[in-house]
């Protein structure tokens, strides 16, 4: 039998209230589901939306206040805390299950908080930030049980006003809010600190997934990720990859934020890039007569095979147009036969020249604009060709991709323009 039907000897039953309260939200919710959205007037698809945030608040409320008193349950199956019980029975994941316990514990210290979400006015997240803040200001020794008291009612009344992320930034200076003479300082030392620690945790991992790329991820203080995102974004130009196809659908943000990164790094001016080992910073790429004549040629980024990587003679020709390489061609018993030259990009005044002269991407039926191409070498840097605007040529960088593949042959008409042409 249910413990919630049991018989209460004390002259009531709450088990029979709960289980009836319980089953008309059921019951309620089927009702809606058993209605069609699209059939609804703009209006009522409002209000449900509005009235579910309120109401999706208010059962958070309720869900954290029962795990606030779950002790009994995790008691009955010997677990340190319910989060065992959740695992088994609800298949929430142990380390969701202790963040709900710990977040209702929080709860159950902030009266106001708690009424706010009762209420429906603060939702879960905005609770967890709330919270969070709280517990923070509750270890400042500046602070007093005044300011903490204070610093909870503003933070609620912020809520009903505010986003979750903005609820965050507000969080994090609400005691200069309340006294900026006793606080600001304190807060900039807090800011200095906090900084201190994020040059610390600065962090950046790179490894080899030997699949044809590179995985990497790492920590950066805001004021550099910020700068890194932002100069991402902007070489990830998603309206740009629109016009290239109009027809396609738009990649997926991730990808072009990918392609972004790739895009900063091949536009970096070798000249203003530090030296490293004695020397400007260079790549290396190794390869071997034979494999120079081949369209399926293989080359070692790097000195050598084991402290390097393999790419496609293509990959190394398309470095060569964006990047300080040196070509080292080796003969059959690994004899240097050539040590190509250090090439440079072209210079800001030869690709104004190009955009001036060709006015969009040479590509035969291409009108991307000159501002968004790469300026290309006609006769490869590696195999002799040199930075002039005679041996440049203007491609978006879906044309400078082909224009450096294998699988593609590309001829120079009479009007100066591109043709590409698969290979059979």
């Amino acid at each position: 039998m249910s413990l919630g039907r049991e018989i209460d000897h004390w002259g009531a039953n709450p088990g029979d209230a709960i289980d009836a309260a319980l089953s008309a939200i059921e019951s309620s919710l089927q009702d809606l589901f058993a209605s069609d959205p699209v059939y609804w007037r703009t209006s009522q698809k409002k209000d449900v939306l509005e009235r579910l945030e309120k109401l999706q608040a208010q059962q958070a409320a309720l869900k954290l206040r029962v795990l606030a008193s779950a002790g009994d349950i995790a008691e009955e199956t010997g677990a340190k805390d319910a989060s065992g019980w959740m695992r088994a029975e609800l298949l929430v994941d142990t380390a969701v299950a202790r963040s709900q316990i710990k977040l209702a514990a929080s709860v159950a210290k902030y009266e106001c908080v708690a009424v706010g979400l009762a209420e429906g006015v603060v939702s879960l997240d905005k609770a967890r930030v709330i919270t969070t803040a709280l517990d923070k200001i509750g270890a400042d020794p500046v602070a007093s049980a005044e300011d903490l008291i204070l610093a909870e009612k503003l933070l609620v009344d912020h809520a009903t006003r505010l986003t979750a992320h903005e609820l965050r930034i507000v969080g994090r200076r609400i005691l200069a809010e309340i006294d900026p003479a006793r606080f600001e300082d304190a807060e900039a030392k807090a800011l200095l600190a906090e900084e201190e620690r994020a040059q610390q945790k600065t962090g950046l991992r790179v490894w080899d997934n030997h699949d044809g790329t590179i995985g990497f991820d790492g920590v950066l203080p805001v004021s550099v990720g910020m700068r890194f995102k932002r100069l991402v974004e902007a070489y990830a130009q998603p309206r740009k990859q629109q016009l290239l196809d109009k027809q396609a659908p738009l990649p997926p943000w991730e990808r072009l934020m990918g392609q972004g990164f790739a895009r900063l790094l091949e536009t970096i001016d070798p000249a203003a890039l530090p030296r490293h080992g004695g020397d400007a910073t260079t790549i290396n790429v190794v390869i071997s007569l034979e494999e120079l004549r081949k369209d399926l040629g293989i080359a070692t980024l790097g000195y050598d095979e084991a402290n390097g990587t393999t790419i496609s003679a293509a990959e190394a020709r398309k470095l060569a147009c964006n990047a300080t390489i040196i070509p080292w061609v080796l003969g059959g018993d690994g004899e240097v036969l050539d040590a190509g030259r250090s090439s440079r990009l072209f210079q800001p005044i030869q690709r104004k020249a190009l955009r001036l002269q060709h006015k969009c991407c040479q590509a035969e039926g291409c009108d991307m604009p000159p501002e968004w191409c790469d300026a290309h070498h006609l006769d490869p840097w590696a195999t002799g060709g040199t930075t002039n605007l005679k041996n440049g040529a203007l491609l978006c960088p879906h044309h400078h991709r082909l224009a450096h593949s294998p699988a593609y042959v590309h001829e120079r008409l009479p009007d100066g323009t591109i043709r590409f042409t698969r290979r059979p």
